[in-house]
């Protein structure tokens, strides 16, 4: 008798969406980054996307797994970028260095989007914005353009709006046996 595996896609899709939604309102300009956008970016935004990564490889996802830890990992880099220098253990990174290290992220991003053109419309969705959001911040940090940076996090938003309504949409179908919400 085989196992079922639970879908471990609805977990990443929300660990990504809740976590880019709060870093993205932040980005918009409405509070500063504190405790609360690094704490999600650790656990809810990283951790929790490498073990829906972890999962996914168990189900045989190539994508999925990459994608997923790939992207916690992301959170996990993030959150040290802003927390190594305040224990003093590393250099501040200048802007414009960020500016090179979201540039490598939307290059990777580009390149998985690609791999979500015979997916659900919605996963596409999320992969466009996220490569425009990545190109956004590093057009921010290389020019420190503050308007910039509003409107990377006004898209942002929209970014991780889709992930979060695509998560649901994925666990009300599997527990409601239909698309309800259409992806």
């Amino acid at each position: 008798m085989e196992t079922k595996h639970a879908n471990p896609g609805p977990l990443g899709l929300a660990g990504f969406g809740m976590t880019t939604i709060l870093l993205n309102i932040h980005n918009a300009g409405f509070f500063p980054v504190s405790a609360m956008i690094m704490g999600m970016g650790i656990f809810y935004g990283g951790i929790s996307q490498v073990i829906a990564g972890i999962m996914e490889y168990r189900n045989g996802n190539t994508f999925g797994m990459l994608a997923f830890t790939s992207y916690g990992f992301f959170w996990i880099t993030l959150v040290a970028t802003w927390v190594l220098p305040r224990l003093g253990m590393a250099e501040a990174t200048p802007a414009g260095y960020m500016g090179w290290f979201l540039a490598a992220w939307g290059l990777f991003s580009i390149f998985m989007t690609i791999g979500t053109l015979k997916s659900s419309k919605v996963l596409t969705f999320v992969f466009v914005t996220l490569d425009i959001l990545f190109l956004l911040l590093a057009i921010r940090d290389w020019t420190g353009s503050v308007v910039v940076g509003r409107i990377a996090g006004w898209e942002g938003l929209v970014c991780g709006a889709a992930a979060l309504y695509l998560a649901m949409a994925e666990m009300i179908a599997e527990k409601l046996g239909s698309k309800l919400l259409p992806f």
